[in-house]
């Protein structure tokens, strides 16, 4: 597994996070068998909840009141991170994302068999934003809590080095 951060300004209406990068797990799991649920596994293992299936919205979004993990489960897909401004990914079965709050986030093209395992931080509440960020919603993304473990590799993983504790 290799690790990359990419930090985002503002981008047009979507605030994205200052503070904190998305982080890119390359080759998470082995891409072998049945993937969604070891990565539903691993997520509930190391504490995040609300865990789902499905894809990723082809409409630009963004949380203001949760971190979200996205685990690639099946396929491949053309992501826009970080805003209409924001850069384009390819992402593959084995792949995770973890986007701080406010980053925004949309598909641009996926294979058929494209699935997504997503889950967040225990006591945070996956909002979805289509427009911009006023001033209170801007202080909830900077002052939503750090999460206490890494949703692959728990207390003292790839999270606890790139997103320092306030």
């Amino acid at each position: 597994m290799s690790i990359e951060t990419v930090s985002f300004e503002p981008s047009d209406w979507v605030p994205n996070n200052r503070n904190l990068p998305v982080l890119i797990y390359h080759e998470a799991i082995p891409a072998e068998g049945e993937m969604a649920p070891k990565f539903e596994d691993r997520f509930r293992e190391n504490g995040w909840e609300g865990i789902w299936r499905n894809g990723v919205f082809d409409y630009q979004h963004y949380h203001t009141g949760a971190h979200e993990v996205l685990g690639i489960a099946g396929g491949r897909a053309r992501l826009l991170i970080g805003g209409p401004d924001g850069a384009e990914l390819s992402v593959y079965a084995g792949d995770c994302l973890v986007l701080p709050a406010g980053t925004g986030h949309r598909r641009i093209e996926a294979s058929r068999d494209f699935l997504v395992v997503g889950a967040y931080p225990p006591g945070q509440d996956a909002d979805i934003q289509t427009g911009p960020a006023d001033e209170a919603q801007l202080r909830k993304i900077e002052s939503l809590p750090i999460p206490a473990t890494d949703p692959l590799e728990g207390e003292n993983g790839a999270l606890k080095r790139y997103w320092p504790r306030r």
